[in-house]
């Protein structure tokens, strides 16, 4: 099997793996990186369990090869919180109850973190719209609206990922500056 060496920073943290040429961006987060908040959920694209930020973009990272990552910034629902403070996102589905399961609820926050991102002030019609691509079996989504609401009405998508759009990353706690960002293009999977 085919080895390549990568650099991807992720929450603001670079590593450099070995890794195989087949691995999925998913199973690098999981399995290199220990990060389990992005969850494997249907291996086809469809239910969005496993979607992340891609240099600033939202991407279902069981669409892109690890490979095709390398030099890249990588945001998880891990690196969304700051402090001990849980984003805007995650606090506006711990107020308003958005999940019940639980299984999609990382990826519906990243969905929820990016479309915040594209637009700070949605309204209900394209707060659906912008989780279209997330599937959830428990909640009829209507708590998941109210928590996307909520987040706009009190703080948007939230500091880290604001500085992931903008190239900076999540900065580790030991880190003197703007994590490295890749100049390869990010594949784009909208969820």
């Amino acid at each position: 099997m085919s080895h390549h060496k990568v650099r991807i920073t992720v929450n603001g943290t670079a590593g450099e793996d070995e890794i195989e040429s087949r691995l999925l961006l998913v199973h690098y987060l999981r399995e290199t990186r220990g990060l389990t908040g992005t969850h494997v959920g249907c291996d086809t694209s469809n239910c969005g369990a496993c979607t992340v930020m891609l240099d600033g973009r939202t991407v279902k990272s069981c669409t892109v090869l690890a490979v095709a990552a390398d030099g890249a910034d990588v945001l998880t629902v891990e690196g969304l919180a700051g402090d001990r403070e849980l984003s805007p996102v995650q606090e506006g589905f711990r107020q308003c109850h958005g999940l019940q399961c639980g299984y999609c609820t990382p990826g519906m926050v990243m969905a929820a973190t990016g479309l915040l991102l594209e637009n700070s002030a949605p309204d209900d019609t394209e707060i659906r719209e912008g989780i279209e691509g997330n599937l959830c079996r428990c909640t009829g989504y209507d708590m998941i609206v109210d928590s996307v609401r909520w987040a706009a009405a009190n703080g948007g998508a939230g500091e880290a990922a604001s500085r992931h759009l903008h190239g900076g990353g999540a900065l580790a706690p030991d880190d003197a500056g703007p994590a490295p960002s890749g100049s390869q293009p990010a594949p784009v999977v909208t969820p």
